[in-house]
């Protein structure tokens, strides 16, 4: 059973604290998961960087296949946990814990899905993912254990983003500190000692996110936190209803961004394999840049769906407009130095191919100028959905990767070559910002409408 002294403290914190501390003590931790996600890539690509351009393009080419696992992990748990917050804002632990466990198992089930479907058709897959003859090889090698992986890794995802939304995002943090730890550990052994390549660079990742999921598992008997056990699964339509509403935002998001860089792999081809590889690391390296900023996102996410469920609106309009600023301001500071350091930044990772590290400084410098723009869009997302307005919340996950990229990537590489397929998300990111600061201005005001005689705190 939850403890009910540590559930109403619990609501007094995130009801009555300071929204800046809040905020502040909820993204800590979610920063440094996000930041340890994207390490798990990181280290891949940096090991296999060492192997050769082609089996770096393979990385790349299968960042989609784990786009698209975590996109359904982001569907269960954020679906899952947003409901959960709300309703634990309201005091229903009942509703919230068994909410708990019909993500849990659903994620499960779907990675099991990713499984099946991905073995049978893994040569197929990775050609339409972007990978070129020579590429393809070394891409069927890294998805096959990432596919063995796929039911964990879901189900991680999902684990985690309940306790975030819970505010126990800490016991998320061990378990997924203690699998990066071990990831980079692992992938010189696997690559280096044992000889095992591509591939043993995805054992590495597979073996981490095993035992993350374990220590996850773990983390839910922690802090007052909702228990989730298999064995009281009970499906209804009216939890999914709430799964779809609450997470469809995060699929789209993620889901898209799987689609964006099938896309822009498939452009990148036409200029060689240098200019995929050179891709796959310009994306881990934004995707690491992205990761803190969404961490920070995260950590508003519980307290506006705490006050939101328990309707007190001006904090969470004062812990949006903290979010934006505080994001935005390390946004700029980041990319101001890695654009300065773009080509040290890129050779760190494929040191010995001057081609690899040309395309790759050039686009990254090209993505890092509209980049400060994200801490206003994503965290405009992020609210829409947690308050539970999920065809605006939709509409703004799907723009920057998907509403407008996709237009765009059709349109500028044909006109200005490999030079349009880099300006292709940079100007996506732009239009996602303008669309994001349309939709965003009418809920805030509508909530300073149902505001009567509440000032902000």
């Amino acid at each position: 059973m939850t403890n009910d002294k540590e559930l109403d403290e619990k609501y007094i914190r995130m009801t009555e604290a300071p929204v800046e501390r809040l905020v502040c003590r909820m993204a800590i931790p979610t920063i440094a998961i996000m930041l340890i996600s994207a390490l798990y890539n990181m280290a891949d690509t940096y090991f296999v960087g060492q192997l050769g351009t082609r089996q770096t393009a393979a990385v790349g080419v299968i960042f989609s296949l784990m786009s698209i696992i975590q996109a359904l992990g982001f569907l269960f748990g954020h679906g899952s946990g947003n409901f959960m917050s709300r309703r634990l804002g309201a005091q229903d632990t009942d509703a919230a814990g068994s909410m708990a466990t019909t993500g849990f198992v659903s994620s499960l089930l779907a990675g099991a899905l990713v499984t099946v479907l991905g073995f049978t058709l893994l040569h197929p897959m990775v050609r339409v993912m972007g990978a070129t003859e020579t590429i393809a090889p070394y891409a069927e090698q890294y998805a096959a254990y990432i596919l063995a992986a796929a039911p964990f890794m879901t189900a991680s995802f999902t684990l985690n983003n309940q306790l975030r939304y819970q505010g126990n995002a800490f016991f998320g943090m061990i378990a997924l500190c203690t699998g990066a730890i071990l990831n980079i550990a692992l992938d010189p052994l696997f690559i280096f000692t044992l000889d095992m390549g591509v591939s043993g660079a995805a054992l590495a990742t597979a073996v981490s996110q095993v035992v993350g999921f374990i220590l996850l598992v773990w983390g839910t008997t922690q802090g007052g936190s909702m228990r989730v056990n298999p064995l009281k699964f009970k499906p209804v339509r009216r939890q999914y209803r709430e799964i779809v509403r609450g997470g469809m935002p995060s699929l789209w998001r993620q889901g898209l961004q799987a689609l964006a860089v099938i896309a822009l792999n498939h452009a990148a081809k036409l200029s060689g394999d240098e200019a995929i590889a050179a891709f796959s690391i310009v994306m881990r390296i934004t995707g690491l840049l992205f990761a803190s900023m969404l961490g920070f996102g995260q950590g508003f996410q519980p307290v506006c769906g705490f006050n939101y469920g328990a309707a007190l609106y001006p904090r969470v309009k004062r812990a949006f407009r903290f979010s934006v600023t505080a994001a935005t301001g390390v946004l700029l500071a980041v990319c101001a130095a890695c654009f300065i350091f773009s080509g040290p930044i890129v050779s760190l990772f494929r040191r010995d191919d001057a081609e690899v590290i040309r395309i790759g400084a050039q686009a990254l410098r090209y993505q890092l100028i509209p980049y400060p723009l994200l801490g206003f869009t994503t965290l405009a997302a992020m609210m829409t959905q947690t308050i539970g307005r999920s065809a605006r919340a939709s509409v703004l996950a799907a723009a920057r990767q998907g509403i407008f990229f996709f237009p765009l990537i059709l349109a500028l590489p044909p006109l200005l070559g490999l030079e349009g397929v880099m300006l292709t998300q940079p100007a996506a990111d732009v239009l996602a910002f303008i669309l994001s600061v349309w939709i965003i201005r009418p809920i805030l005001k509508e909530m300073s409408a149902r505001t009567t005689g509440a000032t902000d705190e």
